[in-house]
């Protein structure tokens, strides 16, 4: 990754965040050439699934030409964001801070469905819902999230998660693990079992572990983090350790090399046994392998790994015409499993849909992704990094971007930052 100071970054990214603004609030509505094309962009577009990248991308396509109708199925009428979701496992913020509903998106023209679709037919151009609804579309966007992996853990499963959760979808599972770590006794562990790659966010692990082990530092004495990880890496490993250190709090990582990787989960004895030792734990959380979420398996939108193949122009399907896919599930190659990244690609797509309906030309494609993470209330890292298409489409590459100064000088900025983003990011979706 090249390096270049954050004004730098900041001025790229709000450039580039303000060129895909133009051209997606004005680009349905006018040829290449500038003139108003014949009414714009029509088509009805159903987008499946209401967080980072389908909320973002149904908001957009309206920004972008109100000819176009935009039906949203998301079954939750809540929303809980993942990012800042460890902040309420920390104990620092209460659920309903993370929470948003669609009433926003209503407003912008969003006709919002709240039902669970059991089925797409690509080929008739339909999805039906449980709620018994058959809705056609001229384009349909994906945005399905992830579906865990249980069996991935042995001895650990749905039913398991209720007594050691994985968090990973934020909401009540979120409220779950809070519980049980304020419960712990002092001198009690938490057990954290890391997922292998490929996983929606990345450093999410171990910004976890980072405001747990804070919270035992302060509440629960005697008591540690650790974390039995299948990887000898992970992301931000090199931040998130120099501010362990610097913070001093209790954890400990043990690598795949370390004996790292599980072989077997018991949630009733509260014990995880790793290949060098057997731990005991006072709460636990395991977070199995992932893969895309399961209406896109339905579908047959997956490839053999569990993920989806995009155009990585457009994201549309590489198994399905007219089926975009955007977000975790996708297959991005060059880009990570996170919010922001989700977010991006939401208004590239939007762009690319509605040129494909009428209007005019989409450009490029640029995307962007920034990802903050807590080690502390009052220490943060970041990684950030603007995107282009490789000329030969088969990998979105990075063109510059950059990392948290190792010296720590800016880790109480990132903190601030990372609220900063939280809000702007929230607010693009659901305001």
């Amino acid at each position: 990754m090249s390096k270049m100071n954050r004004r730098d970054f900041v001025k790229a990214t709000g450039a580039l965040g303000a060129a895909a603004a133009m051209g997606i609030t004005a680009g349905c509505n006018a040829t290449s050439g500038g003139s108003k094309s014949a009414g714009g962009a029509k088509g009805h577009v159903v987008v499946i699934g209401g967080g980072f990248g389908g909320a973002t991308c149904a908001k957009y396509l309206r920004k972008a030409d109100k000819g176009i109708q935009v039906t949203l199925i998301e079954k939750d009428t809540t929303y809980y964001t993942c990012p800042f979701s460890n902040r309420v496992i920390g104990q620092l913020d209460k659920l309903d801070r993370i929470a948003f509903n669609y009433g926003a998106l209503k407003g912008h023209g969003v006709n919002v469905v709240h039902d669970t679709v059991t089925e797409v037919n690509a080929s008739a151009h339909t999805v039906k819902t449980a709620g018994g609804q058959t809705i056609s579309y001229d384009k349909l966007v994906m945005s399905p999230g992830i579906s865990m992996k249980y069996e991935s853990v042995n001895g650990y499963s749905e039913g398991a998660s209720t007594k050691a959760p994985h968090a990973w979808k934020a909401g009540m599972q979120t409220q779950l693990l809070a519980d049980q770590i304020k419960a712990m006794k002092p001198g009690e562990n938490f057990l954290m079992v890391a997922p292998p790659n490929p996983y929606r966010c990345p450093p999410g692990p171990y910004e976890r572990a980072s405001l747990v082990a804070h919270f035992l530092k302060q509440h629960k004495p005697g008591s540690k983090v650790i974390i039995l990880d299948p990887k000898d890496k992970f992301s931000k490993q090199g931040l998130f350790t120099g501010g362990w250190k610097k913070n001093d709090l209790p954890i400990e990582w043990v690598s795949a090399a370390q004996g790292g990787k599980v072989s077997n989960v018991n949630v009733d004895a509260k014990e995880i046994e790793a290949e060098v030792e057997t731990y005991k734990y006072g709460a636990a959380n395991i977070i199995p392998a992932m893969k895309a979420g399961q209406i896109a398996h339905a579908a047959g939108l997956t490839n053999d790994k569990g993920w989806c193949p995009v155009a990585l122009d457009t994201f549309e399907s590489t198994v399905h015409k007219d089926v975009y896919v955007i977000g975790d599930a996708s297959v991005a190659t060059g880009m990570p499993k996170s919010g922001y990244s989700a977010n991006s690609q939401g208004k590239v797509t939007a762009a690319a849909i509605c040129e494909a309906l009428g209007g005019a030309k989409a450009g490029d494609p640029r995307w962007t992704n920034t990802c903050y993470s807590y080690v502390t209330p009052e220490y943060g890292i970041s990684v950030a990094a603007v995107y282009q298409l490789q000329a030969d489409k088969k990998k979105i590459a990075n063109m510059g971007g950059g990392l948290t100064a190792a010296d720590g000088a800016d880790n109480f900025m990132e903190s601030v930052y990372a609220e900063s983003w939280w809000q702007n990011i929230t607010n693009d979706m659901f305001s």
